[in-house]
């Protein structure tokens, strides 16, 4: 015998049974109408394919957008960036020209500037940390750094 509070008479079971059958209609509709752009597409397999697992991440603690106080007259300055991971500090500026950054400490390391879909650019500081790219950053960006065993990678950022 059935009472008024017994709710087991399978409405909810139909009602998510249509709720996921709508759900996966929804998806295909959008799948065929509004597809993915396959350079966002390319762009998150390459983000993901360039992921390294023993990678440390450099957290950003200073971004001259946000934290530097503006100078009246300059419309031009060029980005400056701190990221930190450890006992590594790494600044980096971006201009229109291009990157120049430094490894502090100072050391020799391998510098990769990764772009999504655009091939990564190699760099390599010198003894006193000190590197430069002379291409200009267009998009998402982030760095990975390389010294002795380590690998520290930055958050990616919009140029």
């Amino acid at each position: 015998m059935s009472g008024a509070g017994d709710m087991n008479d399978g409405t909810a079971f139909d009602e998510d049974l249509g709720d996921g059958l709508l759900e996966e209609e929804l998806r295909q509709a959008a799948t065929v109408l509004d597809p993915l752009p396959p350079a966002l597409l390319q762009s998150a397999v390459d983000a993901f394919a360039l992921h390294d697992l023993d990678a440390r991440v450099a957290e950003l603690t200073f971004d001259s957008l946000v934290d530097a106080i503006p100078v009246r007259g300059v419309t031009d300055a060029p980005r400056m960036l701190t990221f930190t991971a450890g006992e590594v500090t790494l600044d980096v500026e971006v201009t229109e020209q291009g990157i120049l950054g430094q490894v502090l400490p100072p050391r020799p390391a391998r510098i990769e500037i990764l772009g999504g879909p655009q091939a990564a650019v190699s760099l390599t500081a010198d003894d006193m940390g000190r590197f430069t790219a002379d291409t200009p950053r267009r998009g998402p960006f982030a760095l990975r750094l390389r010294t002795g065993g380590s690998v520290v990678e930055t958050e990616w950022l919009r140029a």
